[in-house]
């Protein structure tokens, strides 16, 4: 019961506090979302002063904000925290822990954690090098004091943001929201109901404008005190006796001065400082922890790395330089050994199992501050010094794993006495020449690489543009080539034509001559068509009648196949009656015996009834045997006919196709005897026609002979004798040409002749012809013969 209660009047004040809040502060700025996108926190990252990001400026103050990784599943959200003075950091809920520092100036931090001790308020004054930490869900306000030196309250805050599943942009669902986003996001009437006030108090809520986080804070926190907070308090019954505000006197907290506190180490070089839950017990369930680190003029904090924690440190005062070396085991292209200059503000991050060193100028102390991400035991290993991890190794291995010798190993190890915080003059100018040079370096690989790629772009263009003048070369050279190629395609397109021409001119000529001969082949040709038309309906009749009569026959066969399946099918039931009524016979046989038989004893009737039994079995398995034979047999029977059909149909298709081979033979052979007789008789008028104007050339040559004789005769009368015996000689001449003349045509006929011996020879026992080509060579043998 009594829990129930304490959980009624937490809910109770829970509601009550936030309504005194909105009715102050009616539109408080929303929850802030960070500074953009994480800076990863990978070998070094260094956040620098002019890179944070500003949510909040107004006239009494500013926040700014840097997200970064720890390198592995951590995000931590920074934030910086400037205050006028005399300013109030209107109240907010937290999202998160929220551990700060306190860089500069005063004020008080008043707070509420209303899952203990009732929401009892508590107060916190502030200062400079104070810490301080608020647990999740708690509500705070805080406000600066009026400084006669009017320096500014600043504070150094962080915030664990890794449950907030931080997205790819940076937001998340920001460190703390104003009391506004809590509450007026519902609408009126469930307001009213839930708070059970009147319509005027949630008009009042709304009525208000929009309000800054950082507001003037004089008569507001006065106000906020009298009113609001006795109001709260008076309706808990917190009330004393005399009716005045207690507050809290014995829960009053107290912060953690870490500038007061003893140092954990110390030497002429600096001094570092680590606090934790043993110093702090605000930090009792928090993981973070806090530590600053003061080195004087050319000082170094020794190569040390953290084996359970990540770094991210503030740069509070003067500059250094922090060197960062990777573990041999990452990748060289994904982690370099890095040194980085930082200075009053900027923020740098060293993962854990990161080797590093801070080192100051020459010319001034180097101040920083941060927070590590968890406090189990955390014990830096340092790597040089008295208080190096080596220390308690064996020589002799150390020195084999540096591939060095015992003595140099005993030199390196012995020859450094001071430990933690070192004396490094000119350290950091010459890591600011080494980092200036690398960086003055990757400028000018990447200007080489930038001419390098201009200069592949201008190799490309220029072998782009030879290429298109190549192109563009060839491209005309065959242009040319077609236009030189289309002038002789027209030249010789004009020559065939000219001959085309003349042959068509000679195939007038030579139709004109032989149009009489074409008349007196065509009727012939028709002649021999009706022959042939004539002989295919005869084939074709006969064709038809065969047909007929293997279609009889088919049928026929059939006929008598279904006969014989049918008469053993008869047969077959007669055997199957017979059977049968044997089988009624021996059954009735069986019958009258066993009758007789049980007259005279009865076990007899009972072995009569098994073997009965028996032979019925025996019968049965013998007329299914007998059935299943005869269903075999009459399978194998329908088999052999099928198979024997198809072997008929077969020997049918294959008569059919023999047929029709023979006469597609035929008809190829017919077609071939046409063309062997249109050929022969080409040959034989190309022969007349040759022999014609051979004639015709030898009767002209003739004529001329004899015009010539008579007209010599004519010239020369005083040679009488001498003109007979010209005259002789001269018809001697003629009747010699004239023999020559008969003896040509008896030999082309006798050429003739041969050939169309010759052609009957070629003919090829299928009835072909066997064409042969004219050769040179046979024209030049025909000649000689």
């Amino acid at each position: 019961m009594s829990n129930n209660t304490f959980v009624s009047v937490s809910l109770v004040l829970s509601a009550y506090f936030i309504v005194c809040f909105c009715l102050f502060f009616p539109q408080s700025t929303t929850a802030l979302h960070g500074g953009g996108s994480v800076v990863p926190g990978k070998h070094g990252t260094v956040v620098t002063l002019d890179q944070r990001r500003v949510v909040v400026s107004t006239e009494f103050g500013e926040i700014s904000t840097v997200k970064v990784s720890d390198g592995k599943e951590g995000f931590y959200d920074l934030q910086f925290i400037t205050m006028e003075p005399n300013s109030l950091f209107v109240p907010v809920h937290l999202h998160s822990d929220m551990v700060f520092y306190v860089n500069s100036g005063n004020g008080t931090l008043s707070w509420v954690d209303l899952g203990k001790e009732k929401g009892k308020l508590r107060q916190v004054e502030l200062r400079t090098g104070d810490v301080y930490r608020l647990p999740t869900g708690s509500f705070f306000y805080m406000q600066s004091n009026l400084e006669s030196d009017r320096r500014k309250f600043r504070i150094n805050a962080i915030f664990f943001d890794s449950r907030e599943e931080i997205r790819q942009d940076g937001s998340s669902f920001g460190a703390y929201s104003s009391l506004a986003d809590l509450l007026l996001g519902f609408d009126d009437k469930v307001l009213q109901a839930s708070l059970n006030v009147d319509e005027v108090v949630i008009q009042e809520l709304r009525s208000g404008g929009p309000q800054q986080m950082i507001v003037h804070g004089v008569s507001k926190a006065k106000e906020l005190f009298e009113v609001h907070y006795r109001n709260m308090r008076a309706f808990l019954g917190l009330i004393d006796d005399n009716g005045m505000i207690e507050v809290n006197k014995n829960k009053k907290g107290k912060a953690f001065n870490i500038l007061e506190a003893k140092h954990d180490f110390e030497n002429c070089n600096g001094w570092s400082l680590v606090v934790t839950s043993k110093q702090m017990d605000a930090l009792r369930d928090s993981d973070f922890g806090i530590f600053m680190v003061n080195l004087t003029k050319g000082a170094m904090m020794g190569p040390h790395w953290n084996p359970l924690t990540a770094e991210i440190a503030v740069a509070l005062s003067g500059r250094g330089m922090v060197h960062v070396v990777c573990p041999s085991t990452l990748d060289e292209a994904e982690c370099k050994n890095s040194s980085v200059r930082v200075e009053e503000g900027d923020v740098f991050v060293v993962p854990r199992y990161h080797p590093m060193a801070q080192i100051s100028f020459n010319n001034g102390s180097f101040v920083f501050m941060g927070f590590t991400t968890t406090q189990k035991n955390n014990h830096p290993q340092y790597l040089v010094g008295s208080a190096s991890v080596f220390q308690v190794l064996d020589k002799r291995v150390l020195a084999a794993s540096l591939g060095v010798s015992n003595t140099t190993m005993d030199e390196l190890l012995s020859a450094q006495n001071e430990a933690i915080i070192l004396e490094c003059t000119s350290c950091a100018e010459e890591e600011e020449r080494l980092m200036e040079e690398e960086i003055q370096r990757q400028k000018e690989e990447e200007a080489r690489e930038r001419e390098e790629e201009e200069r592949k772009k201008e190799e490309e263009e220029e072998a782009k543009r030879q290429e298109e003048e190549a192109r563009r070369e060839e491209e005309e050279a065959r242009k040319r080539e077609e236009e030189e190629a289309a002038a002789k395609r027209e030249e010789e397109e004009a020559r065939k034509r000219e001959e085309e021409e003349a042959r068509k001119r000679e195939e007038e000529e030579a139709k004109r001559e032989q149009k009489a001969k074409r008349r007196q082949e065509e009727e012939e040709e028709a002649a021999r068509e009706q022959e042939e038309a004539r002989k295919r309906e005869e084939e074709e009749a006969a064709r038809r009648e065969q047909e007929e009569q293997e279609a009889k026959r088919r049928h026929e066969e059939e006929e008598a196949a279904q006969e014989q399946e049918e008469e053993a099918e008869r047969r077959w039931q007669e055997e199957e009656e017979s059977a049968r009524q044997k089988r009624e016979q021996e059954e009735a046989a069986g019958r009258q015996q066993e009758e007789e038989e049980e007259a005279v004893k009865k076990r007899e009737q009972e072995d009569a009834a098994r073997r009965q039994q028996e032979e019925e079995a025996a019968a049965r398995e013998q007329k299914q045997q007998e059935e299943a034979a005869r269903q075999q047999e009459e399978a194998m029977r329908r088999q052999q006919e099928e198979a024997a059909r198809q072997q008929e149909a077969a020997m049918r298709r294959q008569q059919e196709e023999e047929a029709s081979r023979q006469q597609e033979e035929a008809m190829r052979r017919q077609q071939e005897e046409a063309a062997s007789r249109q050929q022969e008789e080409a040959s034989a008028r190309q022969q007349e026609e040759a022999m014609r104007r051979k004639r015709e050339e030898e009767a002209s040559r003739q004529q001329e002979e004899e015009a010539r004789g008579r007209e010599e005769e004519q010239v020369t009368p005083w040679g009488g004798g001498g003109s007979g015996s010209g005259s002789g000689g001269s018809g001697h001449q003629a009747q010699g040409e004239g023999e020559a003349a008969s003896m040509k045509e008896e030999e082309m006929a006798h050429r003739a002749r041969e050939a169309d011996q010759a052609a009957s020879r070629r003919r090829e026992p299928g009835g072909g012809i066997k064409t042969e080509i004219a050769t040179p060579q046979s024209m030049q043998a025909s000649k000689v013969e």
